[in-house]
């Protein structure tokens, strides 16, 4: 155009046989999760990217019955950019594959399982991965006992949300009762684990690669890397390169695509590692849609990568013509 700027980097375009073979592109956000605010900016911020590389995309706002969204269709495949339960937790993709829709992302069991982070760590544990240890709670009358049992201080969160929502730093059996009331007003299924105290990372998988790790450290104000230092505060630190030298982020990186295979996720998704004072490793979870607002980690990783947004998000639409999810 003439009125570019010399010498300005061209616009990511996906090739128009690619957006041929695409066709209608319908992408899903908002939902009715805790994390509906978070997955409308995520939403918005795919559909920006994707109609910017020329794709036929829009915007559904996926509201109540997830039947409806797919009773006559007028697309042709699904960006899936809800987060949380519902659109993330393998139920839309139970929908869409039923429907012969293809979509972006791990198909019904990795999502299910992922989502559930208890039984992610079963899976961790045995294919002999390292997770901190952990119970199970389902009652604050059980404080004492999980208190005497895990070394202090601990991690309490409802196993199936996500965006750190409901997480608690414990150091006493008080606080983890009341911890406990907390976290299970959101979900009965309460996971409490040893917390590792060190550096946290995380690792955005694309297409069965690791992309740069991003070490994480929040503000003083934050006692971790938790929801509102993931998705409101401007003073959570992200590191790329991530501070490690070069063969521990190899080992981190392998660490997380392992993690990634035996929860069978594909195609993309993120996952969150500690490090303890060892130099240790330690797996927290795997997440299939992860955030893709400007707060981002996988946009950021991928930028880190040189992969512009735009075509990050037609990588990974692009491998839902594979139809190995349809």
């Amino acid at each position: 155009m003439s009125d570019m700027h010399h010498g300005e980097p061209q616009a990511y375009q996906a090739e128009p046989e690619l957006v041929r073979s695409l066709g209608r592109v319908a992408v899903f956000m908002g939902g009715d999760s805790a994390e509906r605010e978070v997955s409308l900016k995520s939403g918005k911020a795919v559909l920006a990217a994707l109609v910017s590389a020329g794709v036929d995309a829009f915007a559904v706002d996926v509201r109540g019955c997830l039947l409806r969204t797919v009773d006559n269709p007028d697309f042709d495949r699904v960006f899936i950019a809800l987060h949380g339960r519902g659109g993330e937790d393998g139920t839309l993709q139970a929908i869409l594959s039923q429907a012969g829709i293809p979509y972006t992302g791990s198909d019904v069991l990795a999502s299910a399982l992922a989502m559930d982070k208890l039984r992610t760590k079963y899976v961790f544990e045995g294919c002999g991965l390292p997770t901190p240890k952990f119970r199970t709670m389902s009652g604050a009358d059980q404080a004492e006992q999980i208190i005497g049992e895990l070394r202090a201080p601990l991690s309490v969160k409802p196993s199936r949300e996500g965006s750190s929502i409901g997480i608690r730093k414990v150091h006493t059996a008080a606080e983890l009762a009341d911890a406990y009331e907390a976290a299970a007003a959101l979900d009965n299924l309460v996971l409490v684990e040893e917390w590792i105290e060190g550096p946290e990372f995380t690792v955005s998988l694309l297409q069965d690669r690791a992309l740069p790790a991003i070490g994480l450290s929040a503000s003083t104000e934050h006692v971790f890397y938790d929801y509102e230092a993931k998705y409101l505060a401007d003073d959570t630190r992200y590191r790329i390169p991530c501070g490690l030298a070069p063969e521990d982020e190899v080992r981190l990186q392998h660490l997380a695509l392992e993690a990634f295979r035996v929860v069978g996720c594909r195609t993309w998704g993120r996952v969150d590692i500690m490090q303890d004072s060892d130099g240790k490793f330690w797996l927290l979870e795997v997440n299939t849609v992860p955030g893709m607002t400007d707060h981002s980690l996988v946009p950021m990783a991928a930028k880190a990568a040189g992969i512009s947004f735009e075509e990050l998000v037609v990588r990974i639409l692009k491998d839902s013509l594979e139809g190995a999810n349809a």
